[in-house]
């Protein structure tokens, strides 16, 4: 995670940015530490990256790479705004004790449209990410890579419309996909829990779990409801600063996964 110590909407460069609504920057540190807070609580250890003064989306950790068994597929950003970003993420990789890191060919925005259920990695595309970055993965990891296909500008990262609690249980919506996708989605995920378009909207999808505990923003309460009526265990935080710059609770938290 990268603390938002320079953080502001300066640029549009997702449908949720616009530098005339007034960002409270003290409140979204206050926010963002909440949520470390959070999952410190919950038993997680957080690392943190350096932040670097003139990059406002940095606090995005999300964004800059993916994980799994300690090998690091770095991202390459689709905007120029968030290019610089590269840098300091690549130096911090370096020397985090990954076994090996990966600078890749194609455009990738990292875990915004990459996610690893623990035994598939589930590939979005459409607006960011080449889809040839998710062979890729697929070849770096040597993981089977379900390549997605959104469709819907306002839900512009894979991890804006779906997330894993287990294996066997996501939460998505599926008006972000188009159909092949859906189709897709509900043989792998028959269990899975299909989201409203108020829930996307309130960026309920944008969340981190788990297989037990998920950590998800509270502007959804019926969707969080009804993750808990699964038997899950929900904890609700208020990101609504970072929201304006179109990210939330898992936008903010780059996780380090594992095979199960």
């Amino acid at each position: 995670m990268c603390r938002p110590e320079h953080f502001e909407v300066v640029s549009t460069i997702n449908p949720w940015m616009d530098p005339s609504v007034p960002v409270s920057r003290a409140l979204a540190i206050l926010q963002w530490e909440n949520l470390v807070d959070t999952y410190e609580r919950l038993g997680h250890r957080v690392d943190l990256v350096q932040p670097a003064a003139g990059l406002p989306d940095m606090v995005f950790a999300a964004n800059a790479g993916v994980a799994i068994d300690n090998k690091m597929m770095a991202a390459n950003m689709w905007s120029s705004e968030r290019r610089p970003e590269e840098d300091h993420y690549r130096k911090h990789f370096d020397t985090a004790g990954f076994d090996e890191v990966l600078i890749p060919e194609h455009i990738n925005e990292g875990e915004g449209d990459f996610l690893f259920t623990g035994e598939m990695l589930l590939a979005g595309t459409g607006f960011r990410t080449d889809p040839r970055s998710h062979r890729e993965a697929r070849d770096f990891f040597d993981v089977e890579v379900v390549t997605l296909q959104l469709v819907d500008p306002r839900w512009y990262h894979l991890d804006t419309a779906l997330f894993a609690i287990t294996p066997e249980h996501v939460v998505w919506y599926p008006g972000a996909f188009d159909r092949d996708s859906v189709a897709e989605l509900r043989r792998r995920f028959p269990d899975g829990i299909e989201a409203t378009e108020q829930d996307a909207l309130a960026f309920g999808l944008n969340s981190t779990a788990d297989r037990r505990q998920v950590v998800m923003p509270e502007s959804a309460p019926e969707l969080a409801e009804r993750i808990a009526d699964a038997g899950f265990e929900v904890h609700t935080v208020d990101l609504s600063e970072l929201l304006k710059a179109g990210g939330s609770v898992k936008c903010c938290t780059l996780e380090l996964s594992t095979r199960q």
